[in-house]
């Protein structure tokens, strides 16, 4: 049986997100008693809690929501690359050792240990010039374990504008501090949310 990696982080109350954005919160509408049979819970959280994929309605007003997105760009052969001191931008530099025959999906460990309780607001993100490299040789899907491919704080968000030109997609929150460098199949589908800027995954990877 071919081993499989969880790198979706667990979603809960304490998961953390970006600052204003939308928290987890869970509520019962009923519970087992003698007169129900079920426990039927409701959920309240922003699509950008825990491992999700962006859709381009997240950065451009034109842009498709994520459940008409094309799947393909979500599951298949990916490489994962550590780029564990690029802080505070990935550079091509950071990723040359592991760009031979790259795969369509490139999925990039930034943290030594991903925060699971508290928003990073130093997150590590992408340097523009590098997102624009890796659309030239084939990426289809970049992922990351950081919350965002631009740095918190940036307004002008150079690097979804270029995910946004090269028609790119991207999953983010991944939690990559146990999968070695190499080559996987990646399996991460968002939802059928018609009408979302973004959708929760469960995201793995199965050894090839």
């Amino acid at each position: 049986m071919k081993r499989l990696w969880d790198i979706s982080p667990p979603v809960d109350t304490q998961s953390p997100v970006f600052p204003g954005d939308t928290p987890y919160t869970q509520k019962w509408a009923a519970t087992l008693t003698e007169n129900c049979p079920v426990n039927v819970s409701s959920i309240t959280l922003s699509p950008h809690v825990g491992a999700h994929a962006d859709a381009p309605l997240h950065y451009d007003p034109q842009g498709l929501a994520v459940g008409a997105l094309d799947l393909t760009p979500f599951l298949g052969h990916c490489r994962v690359i550590h780029a564990l001191n690029a802080s505070p931008l990935i550079t091509l530099a950071h990723l040359q050792h592991a760009l031979s025959d790259l795969p369509p999906r490139v999925l990039v460990r930034t943290y030594r240990q991903f925060p699971l309780a508290q928003f990073d607001t130093q997150l590590t993100g992408f340097d523009a010039t590098c997102v624009q490299r890796l659309a030239d040789l084939g990426v289809l899907l970049i992922g990351t374990d950081s919350a965002s491919i631009d740095p918190a704080d940036s307004k002008a968000l150079p690097s979804h504008q270029v995910i946004r030109q090269r028609g790119l997609r991207v999953l983010e929150n991944l939690l990559l501090d146990d999968v070695p460098e190499g080559d996987y199949e990646l399996i991460a589908l968002p939802l059928k949310l018609m009408s979302a800027d973004a959708s929760p995954v469960r995201a793995v990877l199965r050894e090839l």
